[in-house]
C-alpha cells in the first residue's frame, strides 16, 4: 500500500516540480540529423514550467525532484515567481543507456513541454547538452557534472554558452576541501603517507592530477599509492591489499557511486590498518542510511557531507529546509534535493525577481552579475 501511495504522489506532483541554475552551451546534436527541430513548441502557459532533466530511475532523480516539488509548493504559498505559480514537469534522461535517447528526451522537455527553464544533469554529455540549450536559447541548470571543460566552454564562448550554469559543484581540478582535510588530521596524527582510490571516471581524473601535483609538491606528503577502479567493482579485496602493501596510513576514497557499499565492508572486514579519510565516499554510505545499508560496516570510515544531512544549522534555512523536506518525504534530503531546492526556491527566485521577467538574456545577466561585470 504504501508503496502505491508514492506512485500515485508522483504521478500526481510531476507537474509541479521545478528547476534552476547553471549555464548553457549549444554543440552539435549527436548522430548528426537534429530530429528534435521537427519537434513544435506548445503556447507558453501561464504557469512559469521549470523542467527536471535527470534519471528518474536513480535514487538521486527522485531526492532532485522532491526537492523541487517542495520548493515549488513553497514558492507557490507565497505567490510564486512574479506572480505566477511554479510548475514542474521531468523526463528520464535515460543516462548512460543512449546518447540519442539523450538529447530526444532533452529535446522533449524543451519543445514539447515548453519548460522555461532546465535542472538536472548532463551525465558525462555536457557538451550536447551545451549545443541543444544554445540552439534554443534556454538555462539550464547543471547538479552533477563536475568536469573543468564545461566551463570552459563557457569562459573560451560565452556568447554562444552563457545559457549553461553549474549548482553546488566545483570543478574537477578543485579539490581544497581534500587537502584541507588532510592537513587537519596530519596535525592530530602525524600520518604522513597517503594514498587515494577513486572510480575510473572523469570526474576523477583531474582531482587525481591535482593531487598527484599538490600533495607531494606543496604540502609535503608522502603520496606512495595512486589507485583507480572499474565503476563496476564489486570486490575490492586487491585494491586494498595493494595499499597496505605500500605502506599508506591514509586512504582517500574518490568514490560517489553504489560501488563505496563493497568498499567500506571490504575495509571493515579485513580490519585494514589504513584510515578511510577525507575524499568522497558514495551518497548512500556518508549519508544517514550510511550504516543501514553497509550492515554497520561503515564504522571508522570518514567523508564529507552536507549540513542537512548531518543536520547542522549551517545558516538560518538549513536546518528549516532540512525539518520541510523530511516532513513532507520522510526521509532525510541528499546532496541532489539541496541543490536542486537551493536553485528553485532561493537563486532563481531571486534573479528573476532583479530581472523583473522571463527574458532570458535579462535573467541571465541578473546572474552574471554576482560575478562579472554587467556591461560584458
Amino acid at each position: 500500500m504504501k508503496k502505491e501511495i508514492i506512485l500515485l504522489d508522483f504521478k500526481a506532483l510531476t507537474k509541479i516540480q521545478s528547476i534552476f541554475l547553471i549555464a548553457i552551451i549549444f554543440v552539435a546534436a549527436v548522430g548528426g540529423t537534429v530530429v528534435y527541430f521537427l519537434l513544435s513548441r506548445q503556447a507558453t502557459s501561464e504557469t512559469i514550467k521549470i523542467g527536471l532533466f535527470f534519471n528518474m530511475n536513480s535514487a538521486w532523480g527522485k531526492s532532485a525532484w522532491q526537492g523541487l516539488v517542495l520548493a515549488a509548493e513553497q514558492l507557490n504559498l507565497e505567490g510564486g515567481i512574479l506572480g505566477r505559480e511554479v510548475e514542474v514537469v521531468s523526463e528520464d534522461s535515460t543516462a548512460g543507456v543512449d546518447a540519442n535517447q539523450f538529447i530526444l528526451a532533452l529535446a522533449r522537455l524543451i519543445t514539447y513541454h515548453d519548460v522555461d527553464f532546465i535542472i538536472g544533469s548532463s551525465s558525462g554529455l555536457g557538451h550536447s547538452v551545451q549545443d541543444v540549450i544554445y540552439e534554443h536559447k534556454i538555462i539550464f541548470f547543471e547538479l552533477a557534472s563536475p568536469e573543468d571543460e564545461y566551463t570552459q566552454r563557457v569562459l573560451d564562448d560565452y556568447d554562444s554558452y552563457k545559457y549553461y550554469f553549474r549548482v553546488g559543484l566545483n570543478n574537477t581540478s578543485t579539490f581544497l576541501g581534500i587537502t584541507d582535510n588532510l592537513l587537519f588530521f596530519r596535525e592530530e596524527t602525524d600520518f604522513n603517507k597517503v594514498g587515494y582510490l577513486g572510480e575510473d571516471l572523469p570526474w576523477t581524473k583531474g582531482i587525481m592530477e591535482g593531487l598527484d601535483y599538490v600533495l607531494p609538491e606543496v604540502y609535503g606528503f608522502d603520496l606512495i599509492h595512486k589507485g583507480s577502479f572499474p565503476p563496476d567493482t564489486v570486490d575490492f579485496s586487491s585494491y586494498f591489499a595493494a595499499a597496505e602493501a605500500a605502506g599508506v596510513e591514509i586512504l582517500m576514497p574518490l568514490i560517489a557511486l553504489d560501488t563505496a557499499i563493497p568498499f567500506v565492508k571490504e575495509y571493515n572486514t579485513r580490519q585494514s590498518p589504513m584510515l578511510i579519510y577525507g575524499g568522497v565516499l558514495g551518497v548512500g554510505v556518508s549519508g544517514p542510511e550510511g550504516w543501514e545499508i553497509t550492515d554497520g560496516k561503515c564504522e571508522y570510515t570518514a567523508s564529507a557531507s552536507l549540513p542537512a544531512i548531518a543536520g547542522y544549522p549551517l545558516t538560518s534555512v538549513t536546518l528549516p529546509f532540512r525539518n520541510s523536506y523530511i516532513d513532507r518525504w520522510g526521509e532525510i534530503p541528499d546532496m541532489f534535493a539541496c541543490r536542486a531546492y537551493d536553485v528553485l526556491r532561493f537563486i532563481l527566485p531571486d534573479a528573476v525577481g532583479r530581472a523583473g521577467t522571463l527574458d532570458v538574456d535579462a535573467v541571465i545577466k541578473a546572474f552574471a552579475s554576482y560575478f562579472i561585470p554587467v556591461d560584458r
